[in-house]
């Protein structure tokens, strides 16, 4: 079993052990989080759905994220994941949420968040955070690193809980 769906196992395990139910946002991730999620047996007792929000307006009118903070943070910032995570929650029954956005690369970035960097926000009961990352690589390792960094965080949100 390859890490990553040891990791999905994992998440999966953890909600059915709280009875706890999950959500994502995916801008970077494209969906990815939630298609590894489901290919774990069980998913569907813990898994609400998710909301692949690439774009600013759809980050905006469907997740609620300040337009104020796309237009000063951008859509790569540590608010803008939180809002994004915090969006998810509101949309779903779910007991908490994940989102993920980030420059995958090759191009994009910016000096201080170059390609490779991406945030993850949480969102649950306890409240709403999120955490800047950076990895060099390709864009596919960008994107599949984000993944497992986003199960880890649910599992780590799903104990706290």
């Amino acid at each position: 079993m390859s890490t990553i769906s040891e990791l999905s196992a994992k998440a999966v395990a953890s909600l059915k052990a709280k009875g706890l139910h999950c959500t994502f946002a995916e801008s970077l991730t494209g969906g990815l989080i939630a298609a590894t999620l489901v290919n774990t047996s069980g998913a569907s007792e813990v898994f609400e759905g998710s909301l692949v929000s690439y774009c600013d307006k759809v980050k905006h009118e469907k997740l609620g994220v300040d337009e104020e903070t796309l237009a000063t943070k951008s859509a790569v910032s540590y608010e803008c994941a939180m809002q994004m995570a915090k969006g998810a929650l509101g949309k779903f029954d779910a007991d908490v949420a994940i989102s993920a956005t980030g420059y995958a690369g090759p191009g994009g970035g910016t000096p201080e968040d170059p390609a490779g960097t991406f945030y993850l926000g949480f969102a649950d009961k306890n409240g709403n955070d999120s955490i800047r990352y950076h990895i060099e690589g390709t864009r596919s390792e960008v994107r599949d690193y984000a993944v497992e960094m986003a199960l880890s965080l649910l599992i780590e949100r799903v104990e706290s809980l």
